[in-house]
């Protein structure tokens, strides 16, 4: 299944909301399940972005709508990106 990884900047309504936090991560982690994808993991990081979330999801199609369901709140603005693990890049490669 395809991972995607979003890099999650707070916005000042996310960050007013932040005692709320495990529960918008709960909320997330069943939008995701609903749409047939799995929630990997969720970090909270030093540097330019606030949260990585990595998660799997059926193809292209579905994790929009997931990343469209997250971002309904305006509690972050997202930058994802489809990554591929080491054996699709493999696979990619050979056919150079």
């Amino acid at each position: 299944m395809p991972h995607y990884i979003s890099l999650m900047r707070w916005t000042s309504q996310g960050l007013a909301g932040l005692p709320a936090w495990r529960e918008r991560v709960e909320d997330g982690e069943r939008t995701i399940t609903e749409a047939g994808g799995t929630l990997v993991g969720v970090y909270v990081t030093l540097g330019r972005y606030d949260v990585v979330e990595i998660f799997e999801a059926p193809d292209d199609e579905t994790a929009v709508e997931i990343l469209m369901k997250l971002q309904r709140y305006g509690a972050e603005q997202t930058e994802t990106l489809r990554a591929f693990t080491r054996e699709e890049a493999e696979k990619i490669v050979r056919r150079l």
